[in-house]
Parts: structure tokens; C-alpha cells; sequence
């Protein structure tokens, strides 16, 4: 993909993540590795409604900025999974409103943040580890990713929101739409009886579909 694709790629799915909802007014945060192993990332207190393909920030492949606006603050957040995990090729990070809610619950697992409702948060995220809270911008989120060496693909900042990473744009934009929709059910579905997947058929989806979930 050119860098000119790419860069229309990154403005496309972060507005449709905006359009419905998923981030508002100038949160959240995008990234993706270009092809000569450098960055390109939303500027800080951007829209992801209105990103600008022209202005994003671009980081050579020493991690020097060389080009667009200065870049989103959570740049530590977004390194930390590109140095820890190889096959990173893609970071985003949303203010999604059902996940923040359940990161609020006090009875939430923090090694596995979602419940085993269906496949599909399974099979895109494996284990989601609930991380705490940080003042937005600190460095110590970055230094938390890097405690879990590379072992997880998503994380979920308590009280602030999830952040994936994928082996391209498209794959963490679904992933993430996928964390949203999990945590959403998981909240409709507090308080009730309601059947989840059993030992059996969560080890099932991660055998049939090879995922990470030892980490």
C-alpha cells in the first residue's frame, strides 16, 4: 500500500468510528507503520471526524517526527505495543462509552476484562487485560503495555479506554468495534443469569482459531 493510500486509510476508518459514535469530540488516538518502518499518527486534539491525510504526524523509522502536526500525547501507549509486539502494524486507542462503563465495575476480572460471551471478541482480542487508571498522557501507560512483554494484543485503560493493536489498520479498528461490542452486551446482560461460553467452548475457539491466550 502507498503511504498516500495509507494515509486516506487511517482518515476513512477513524470518521467511521467517529460517524457511530465510538470516539467523540477530540479523543482518542490512531497509528500505523508506513512501509519503510516509520509512523504515521493523529495529531494531538484532532478530531477523528475530521483527520486531515495531509497533517498527520510521520515518524521516520528512528522515531524522530519529520513531518505533519506534533503528534497525539499517547505516543508512549502507542510505541510500547510496536516495541513489544512484532507483529504490530497498527494502534488505536478510542474513549468508547460501554467499555469505560464496565471498566468502572468493580467486580470486572482484570486479566480478562470481557466476558466469554461470544467467539468473536475471542477470536480478534484474546484475553484483554484491564489495566488502571492513569492521568491522560502519562508515560506509565506505556510502561505498563511493556510489563506485559508483547503479550497481549488489547488493553483497557480503567476509567479512560480500550486500546488494540493490529497487524494492520482494518484488523485494530475491527478489533477494537469488537471490544466496544462486547463490553456493551456485558452490560445489558448484568444482573441476569445469562449463559456464556463454558470451559469447553472457549477452549475450543482458541484451539479452532489458533488464539494468543496464555499471556
Amino acid at each position: 500500500m502507498t503511504e498516500t493510500r495509507l494515509r486516506e486509510q487511517i482518515c476513512d476508518l477513524a470518521r467511521s468510528l467517529f460517524d457511530r459514535g465510538l470516539t467523540h469530540g477530540s479523543t482518542g488516538n490512531i497509528s500505523a507503520r508506513t512501509a519503510d518502518g516509520g509512523l504515521l499518527v493523529s495529531p494531538t486534539g484532532t478530531s477523528f471526524g475530521r483527520l486531515d491525510p495531509a497533517r498527520l504526524s510521520r515518524f521516520d523509522a528512528a522515531g524522530r517526527l519529520i513531518g505533519g502536526d506534533p503528534p497525539t500525547k499517547e505516543m508512549a501507549l502507542h510505541s510500547a505495543f510496536y516495541d513489544t509486539r512484532s507483529t504490530a502494524g497498527a494502534v488505536v486507542h478510542l474513549h468508547s462509552c460501554h467499555s469505560v462503563a464496565l471498566s468502572m465495575m468493580p467486580d470486572v476480572d482484570a486479566d480478562d476484562f470481557l466476558p466469554p460471551l461470544t467467539p468473536y471478541a475471542i477470536m480478534k482480542l484474546g484475553r484483554v487485560k484491564l489495566l488502571p487508571f492513569f492521568l491522560p498522557g502519562d508515560p506509565a501507560m506505556g510502561a505498563a503495555v511493556r510489563g506485559l512483554a508483547g503479550k497481549r494484543s488489547a488493553v483497557m485503560l480503567a476509567n479512560h479506554g480500550p486500546v488494540v493493536a493490529g497487524k494492520d489498520i482494518e484488523a485494530a479498528c475491527t478489533a477494537i468495534e469488537e471490544l466496544e461490542a462486547t463490553a456493551r452486551l456485558a452490560l445489558i446482560l448484568r444482573g441476569t443469569d445469562a449463559r456464556m461460553l463454558n470451559a469447553e467452548q472457549l477452549r475450543a475457539v482458541v484451539t479452532t482459531f489458533d488464539v494468543e491466550w496464555d499471556g
